[in-house]
C-alpha cells in the first residue's frame, strides 16, 4: 500500500512496483491511495486498506518549508506549523493508528535527515522537525521492544526537495534516491536492533581485487 500527494506520479510508480510484488488474497499486488498524510481521513483510509495487519510502516513524507530557506528570525510561523504537520504530526498520528495492527517483529521506519543532528543555517524548521521525529522514534522503540523501530537518514539525494533547498544550484553531483535502497532493505529484511541508522553505513561495499 503506497500513497503520495501526486496521483499521476503514484500511477507511474505502480506498474514498476507491481513487477516486484506478489499478489495475495486476490488483491492487486500494489494498491495506492492518493492524498495528503496530514489529512486524518487519508491516514484512516491507508490503515483500513492495509487489511487488518501491517508488517511494515514507512513514514517517508517530508516538507522542506520555504525556499529559499529563511533564517529563524524571519521564519513565517504558519510555514513552520505546516512543516511540523507534515514531518512530525502526520507520521506520529499514522503510527498511532497502525500500532494495534503491527504484530511482534513488525517494523516502523521513520525517514530522518542529518539536519536533525547538525545545525545548518536556514534549516531551522526542517531540521528541528526531524530532530523531534528522531526523539519520538527512539522513545517508541523503548515502549515497544517487541517491534523493530528505526529512524534512517538516507543521505543527500538528487530529489526535487533537495533542489528546492538549493535553488539555482546544480545538484547533479548528488546520488540518485535509489542508491540508498540497499541500506533501507537492511532495515526491512534484516534483524538490526531498533535505533537510528545512516543508509550509507548499512550498505556493504565490496571491492574486487586487481
Amino acid at each position: 500500500m503506497i500513497d503520495a500527494r501526486g496521483a499521476r506520479a503514484l500511477e507511474r510508480a505502480v506498474d514498476e512496483l507491481a513487477m516486484h510484488a506478489e499478489q495475495a488474497d486476490h488483491r492487486p499486488a500494489v494498491q495506492t491511495i492518493a492524498g495528503d498524510v496530514t489529512d486524518a481521513w487519508h491516514r484512516e483510509a491507508l490503515v483500513t486498506a492495509a487489511g487488518g495487519r501491517i508488517d511494515l510502516l514507512v513514514n517517508n513524507a517530508s516538507m522542506l518549508g520555504p525556499s529559499p530557506q529563511p533564517e529563524l528570525a524571519r521564519y513565517p510561523r504558519d510555514e513552520l506549523e505546516r512543516v511540523y504537520a507534515v514531518n512530525l504530526h502526520a507520521p506520529f498520528a499514522l503510527t498511532q493508528l497502525a500500532l494495534p495492527l503491527i504484530p511482534a517483529g513488525g517494523r516502523v521506519i521513520n525517514v530522518t535527515s542529518d539536519a536533525a543532528l547538525e545545525a545548518y543555517a536556514g534549516w531551522g524548521g526542517y531540521g528541528s522537525s526531524k530532530a523531534a521525529l528522531d526523539q519520538l522514534t527512539a522513545i517508541l522503540a523503548l515502549e515497544h521492544p517487541e517491534l523493530h523501530v528505526y529512524s534512517v537518514d538516507p543521505g543527500d539525494m538528487r530529489t526535487q526537495m533537495h533542489q528546492e533547498a538549493f535553488p539555482g544550484e546544480d545538484i547533479s553531483d548528488r546520488p540518485p534516491p535509489e542508491q540508498s535502497v540497499p541500506g533501507l532493505l537492511e532495515l526491512i529484511e534484516g534483524e538490526l536492533p531498533s535505533g537510528r541508522y545512516r543508509a550509507a553505513e548499512l550498505i556493504e561495499v565490496s571491492v574486487s581485487p586487481g
